[in-house]
């Protein structure tokens, strides 16, 4: 009998833990496996999930890997693990500190799920999916960035609100890295089909591409304590889900370039396809001059970051 389809997640904090309870829901996979340093709190969340699963009928079990090598043969990896930015941190400290765990965990799923697609969603997330392809020796196709289904879910809901109406018929697109330089395009945003400039003036459209820039933290500023969860782990499960349907999708997703849009060697994301080979193809749109250069800006900024680990020796030792 060929064996379940088997996600592991490593950090189950609240993003983490709510992609693993969203995709238990669905009964998306055979299993799920937790794991994290809190190893109590990790096993008290998926005997809370694996009893929620039951309650909906749903296949899927939710347990823990106590150790790395427990986290055994995985279809799908997803990375939330990593440190939040602390007061008096510079954000080349933060880099520093999340690409050394993005490190550690990288060269345990290597090891022991060999063949595992991975999802980064630990910031800076451009920058940590680079540490995380240099640092596994996979092929490209198998390591993707979340960033480009939460920012454009972000923008389709600031869209919904300022109109009104259309609901669940909003595609809004946004592309580069996943930061104040991420580019939304109002040119690829439809509600049913009609141009998003056809419904809305110049200056709302401007309104809801800075509001969707800031969509972060306008949350964390709202909360206070910690940052957004339900939509970045949704975001994640529908990645995961489309890799483990093989739905042939097109999402915007975190990927390394080499020579897609004029770049090389940079992460930043873009529109592609999602299959069981992970990234399938990666679709190249066509940008008029403000939208290239507004790319250009974002790739630079995941540049200086690569350029950061560089200078520190991050990566020296690795092929």
């Amino acid at each position: 009998m060929p064996r379940g389809k088997r996600v592991g997640i490593v950090g189950a904090g609240n993003v983490g833990s709510t992609i693993a309870y969203s995709l238990a829901m669905l009964g998306a996979c055979h299993e799920i496996i937790l794991r994290d340093n809190k190893m109590e709190i990790a096993k008290g969340k998926a005997l809370d999930m694996s009893q929620a699963a039951a309650a909906v009928r749903s296949h899927t079990v939710v347990s823990v890997a106590e150790k790395m090598s427990d986290l055994t043969d995985c279809d799908i990896v997803v990375i939330t693990a990593g440190s939040p930015r602390l007061p008096g941190m510079s954000r080349d400290d933060l880099l520093m500190i999340n690409a050394n765990i993005t490190r550690e965990v990288i060269v345990g799923i290597a090891k022991y799920s060999p063949n595992a697609i991975i999802i980064m969603v630990s910031n800076p997330l451009d920058a940590m999916t680079y540490v995380a392809l240099r640092e596994s020796g996979f092929a490209r196709n198998r390591i993707i960035g979340m960033a480009g289904v939460l920012d454009s879910a972000r923008m389709a809901a600031f869209i919904q609100e300022k109109l009104g109406y259309g609901g669940g018929q909003i595609r809004a697109s946004v592309m580069g890295g996943h930061g104040d330089d991420m580019v939304p395009l109002p040119r690829y945003s439809t509600v049913a089909g009609v141009p998003l400039s056809d419904l809305l003036s110049e200056a709302e459209i401007e309104e809801i591409v800075q509001r969707t820039r800031k969509g972060g933290a306008e949350i964390v500023a709202l909360l206070q304590t910690g940052s957004a969860y339900y939509a970045p782990a949704k975001s994640t499960a529908i990645m995961v889900e489309a890799i483990l349907k093989d739905t042939k999708q097109i999402h915007p997703c975190a990927v390394y370039l080499d020579g897609e849009y004029g770049y090389t060697d940079v992460v930043s994301g873009v529109p592609v396809m999602l299959g069981a080979n992970g990234v399938e193809k990666i679709i190249e749109v066509t940008l008029d001059e403000r939208e290239k250069a507004m790319f250009a800006s974002s790739c630079q900024s995941v540049q200086a970051l690569i350029d950061t680990l560089n200078a520190n020796n991050f990566f020296q030792g690795v092929e």
